[in-house]
């Protein structure tokens, strides 16, 4: 994925990659990669990503090499997703809170089996 060149580089607490946010067709976006990470990674990121947009209208893009299956179960409560096949064979999940959603999530469980 190409970012847009007004992406802003964004600090957020125990990620391990770098996030970006910017404005697309009104929409705010926070863009991580972690196709080329091995787990536990890509779970610590998602989980880090997910606390930053809870509650928010922002939108998550999270590129990684697989889908990763064993987050779903945490978050679908709280958090709508789309799954998109992209380049390299790579997977582009879009994450959007369900607004007014009563679920709470412990976004300090971000252990992951390596699944």
């Amino acid at each position: 994925m190409n970012l847009p060149k007004d992406a802003k580089k964004i600090e957020l607490d125990n990620i391990t990659v770098d996030f970006f946010e910017f404005t697309k067709d009104g929409d705010t976006f926070v863009y991580f990669d972690t196709s080329v990470c091995a787990a536990p990674e890509p779970m610590i990121n998602a989980m880090a990503g997910l606390k930053y947009i809870n509650h928010t209208n922002k939108k998550l893009l999270m590129k990684n090499h697989q889908i990763p299956s064993g987050l779903f179960p945490r978050i679908d409560k709280s958090f709508d997703f789309i799954i998109e096949r992209v380049e390299d064979d790579n997977v582009l999940i879009t994450f959007t809170y369900t607004q007014d959603s009563l679920a709470e999530i412990d976004f300090n469980n971000n252990f992951c089996a390596g699944a």
